[in-house]
């Protein structure tokens, strides 16, 4: 027994030294290692770190004008933020680099309270870069703030200054300068649309923006090695029930030689998210996470995989998307690692949402890192360069003087002849064009400045700017028009708020009511399917799809003008109001006419359109009640003639998604064509598309509704208000082509030309019901002796505009009917 013991006494001794040598083996010892808590007289222990006063470090140099200390022992959020230091003026703080590199530098702000420096404007640049600029706790919601920035440091100091503004002050609680391994942060990585490898990253600076342990817990500086925080995904899931959390023994991780502690702890790949339950037929679906960005920039997106759920080799293989590109296809981690719970990364350059999909029937994510990356004016939240921001020296001012004065002649004589050049072209310009010319509209920011950063934009693949010279957006308004329009963007006309901004009721000069949708400069959501709904409407007209009277390109706004829909969104009328309701008549008419607008869209062009978000809030309706489809922010042109799809990330709206799209990412017009089945149901029971306070077999109308379509007792779920006064033969015309738009499969679907035939042939039956009794018809039949209204044939002139071309509505005799403005969804509902 004895003997036992000691042979489990040495192996647990084994086991102890075998643990604490590969924990001291993987250890990052950094060369340079600053962790300065600014303004106290102690040191600060926070998370594992000690931070020394800045008063008193050899190796750190804090230079200033007029500062002084704030101090609070009782409201701070944590220790390291219980002491402050306050600049009046500018200050700078350098600090020796012993080893050359990557270097972290962390930045710890909280306005202590009584020292009024809730107001106080920050901005922070190091000696190449702009960090953060004009930052202010006034509008912040949080009560403090952590930034982390990647800087390669190339000289032998690095020196942060803190510039205040607007004669306020500026302050910093405590500052971390790190060095980076080499290798943590790759020099090159893929970047996505198109997909090209991108070199010189090294050269820039991060800023981290999201960092987290995918089904995993908090880690802090305490469990990893760079100090780096990983927090939970939860809150970033599109569908909370898309994901199961999955775990193993962190010791289990089985580091190849590629991949080291350095690039993601063990206690991250030890944890993941797998397929979940998303309250779906069919459980081939996918994960989505979804992050607010700003769009003006590109984002180094590192993926952490490590295959913790399987039994075997080869049995896990996925697809990932970041936005709508295709990262990687069919991946199978075993054909990279060899074996199971053994990490690997990939690394990208994307400026937008991430998202993950599959066509199997598992997946997993263990840990993702989103990092800002540096513009071309070298600034992380602007595009003021150091140089704008830090004024010269006057040793600098006196050689840029010389410089200046050497080149001003040629200089004066360039300006001289382009001022004639100018004049000559502006002369010729004016003979040529007639109303307005067509200028760049900026989605943030000055025109000048965006048109030049749209240059940048497009080398990363992230276009910042559109270009108004090849579209047909109608009238130029002036910024005071709009003004005036909207009475100063009077908040009691407002329509709707969007991820992008703003919607206003205006009236223009002459009388004519307008729908004015206002950029914000300040929003990171909605920008692409913003700038989608301005590429698609600029080249459609057709009666029953939203039409656009003009645009604003003046004092860096961003504002479309559209015509008001009197009549709003088709579901107000179904559901959720007090308005009155509608007739079967006037709900099959609607129907007809949004049927109408989706047939244009997929057949009325060389290449086809999805709209990809049919759906009852963009269906709007005018004074007369005619119906238009609106919202093209997630339209994609649809497959050309030798393909069948296009091949794309999800998007949509849950409840209206085809399930065939969702699991194979596979998009059609029969996609479309589901969709409008569920607005189908929609308008016939006057219920949201999912419910999820029902019964499970109610939560989604398109399951619950075929139910009794098969029995065939639609009149059994239909509107209340409805009940005797709806033809059964029209009824079941309707209920059959819901019935068809619902296939599971798309190829068992009609195409929106035969769901318009069938709704105008319902329409038919309900007019002459009182005539008729009941025929047994199907899909492809009529009554005889009834003269159904024939499709309206195609006419070329309502087809995608030429470019250069005024094209016109072919429906100018019925003006009045066209009076919309795009309706406005949660971004969180795309």
């Amino acid at each position: 027994m004895k003997l036992v013991q000691c042979l489990q006494l040495a192996i647990a001794l084994l086991l102890l030294h075998f643990i604490c040598y590969n924990a001291s083996s993987a250890t990052f010892i950094p060369a340079d290692n600053y962790l300065i808590a600014c303004g106290s007289s102690q040191n600060v222990t926070y998370r594992g770190k000690t931070f020394v006063p800045d008063s008193g470090h050899s190796s750190f140099a804090l230079k200033t004008g007029t500062s002084f200390v704030a101090s609070s022992n009782s409201t701070a959020p944590a220790p390291i933020y219980q002491s402050a230091r306050v600049f009046s003026g500018i200050a700078s703080c350098k600090f020796d680099i012993q080893q050359q590199g990557r270097h972290w530098i962390r930045l710890y702000f909280y306005p202590i309270p009584g020292q009024n420096l809730t107001s106080a404007s920050i901005t922070v640049i190091t000696d190449e870069f702009v960090l953060l600029h004009n930052f202010t706790f006034k509008n912040y919601k949080g009560s403090y703030l952590f930034k982390e920035y990647s800087v390669n440091v190339t000289s032998d100091s690095l020196t942060l200054s803190f510039i205040p503004s607007n004669n306020s002050v500026t302050f910093i609680n405590a500052i971390e300068v790190v060095s980076v391994p080499d290798g943590a942060l790759p020099d090159q990585a893929l970047a996505l649309n198109p997909s090209t490898p991108i070199s010189g990253l090294s050269q820039l600076a991060f800023e981290t923006v999201y960092r987290l342990n995918m089904g995993g817990p908090l880690i802090t500086a305490d469990n990893d090695t760079l100090g780096r925080t990983w927090e939970n995904d939860f809150k970033y899931l599109h569908v909370d029930s898309s994901a199961v959390n999955v775990s193993t023994n962190p010791a289990s991780i089985k580091y190849p030689a590629t991949v080291t502690a350095e690039i993601a702890p063990n206690w991250v790949y030890a944890t993941a998210d797998a397929m979940g339950d998303a309250n779906v037929p069919n459980m081939n679906f996918n994960i989505t996470w979804v992050f607010s960005v700003n769009p003006n920039f590109s984002y180094f997106v590192r993926v952490h995989f490590c295959d913790i759920i399987s039994t075997s080799l080869n049995s896990l293989v996925f697809s990932l998307y970041i936005n709508d590109d295709s990262a990687i296809e069919s991946l199978d981690l075993s054909t990279f690692t060899n074996g199971l719970a053994v990490p690997y990364y990939r690394d990208f350059v994307s400026n937008s949402s991430m998202q993950r999909a599959t066509d199997i029937t598992n997946a997993t994510m263990n840990g993702l890192e989103i990092l800002k990356i540096s513009n071309e004016a070298k600034s992380l939240d602007a595009l003021f360069s150091v140089a704008d921001l830090l004024p010269e020296s006057s040793s600098k001012k006196g050689k840029t003087g010389i410089i200046i004065g050497s080149i001003v002649g040629a200089v004066a004589a360039f300006v001289l002849i382009g001022l004639c050049c100018c004049c000559f072209i502006q002369r010729k310009s004016k003979t040529i064009q007639q109303g307005h010319p067509w200028r760049p509209l900026p989605l943030y920011g000055n025109s000048q400045t965006m048109t030049k950063m749209s240059t940048t934009s497009q080398k990363s693949g992230t276009a910042s700017c559109i270009s108004l010279a090849s579209t047909n957006l109608g009238r130029s308004f002036t910024f005071q028009e709009i003004l005036d329009a909207t009475n100063k963007f009077d908040e009691n006309l407002l329509l709707g708020v969007g991820g992008f901004g703003r919607v206003y009721k205006g009236t223009l000069e002459d009388g004519t009511k307008v729908a004015v949708k206002r950029g914000n400069p300040r929003s990171e959501q909605g920008l692409a399917e913003f700038r989608t709904e301005i590429e698609m409407l600029s080249k459609l007209r057709h009666r029953h799809l939203v039409s656009l009277i003009g645009y604003c390109d003046e004092r860096s706004e961003m504002v479309l003008v559209y015509e008001y829909m009197a009549n709003g969104p088709l579901r107000s009328h179904l559901y959720g109001t007090d308005l009155l309701p509608l007739t079967w008549k006037q709900r099959l008419e609607i129907c007809i006419g949004a049927a109408r607008g989706l047939h244009y869209l997929h057949t009325g062009a060389a290449q086809s359109i999805i709209h990809r978000d049919v759906k009852t809030t963009n269906i709007l309706l005018d004074e007369n009640f005619v119906a238009k489809v609106a919202d093209f922010g997630l339209s994609k042109t649809g497959p050309s003639l030798d393909q069948t799809h296009v091949s794309t990330a999800v998007k949509g709206s849950f409840g209206y998604l085809d399930p065939e799209y969702f699991r194979r990412q596979q998009l059609t017009e029969k996609s479309d064509v589901y969709s409008f089945g569920v607005v189908l149901m929609e308008v016939l029971c006057t219920r949201p598309a999912l419910n999820p306070v029902l019964p499970r077999e109610q939560v989604n109308i398109a399951e619950w509704a075929m139910t009794w379509q098969k029995k065939g007792m639609l009149d059994q779920i239909m509107d209340s208000n409805l009940i005797g006064k709806v033809s059964p033969a029209s009824l079941k015309k309707f209920g059959e082509t819901a019935e068809k738009c619902l296939a599971e499969h798309g190829v068992d679907r009609p195409s929106m030309g035969d769901v318009l035939w069938n709704l105008e042939y319902a329409l038919q039956l309900e007019e002459t019901s009182s005539a008729l009794s009941e025929p047994e018809d199907n899909s492809t039949n009529h009554i005889p002796g009834i003269p159904l209204t024939p499709l309206e044939p195609f006419d070329n002139s309502v087809s995608i505009i030429d470019v250069g071309k005024s094209g016109t509505d072919d429906d100018a005799e019925d003006a009045a009917t066209s009076a919309v403005f795009s309706q406005l969804v949660n971004p969180r509902g795309r």
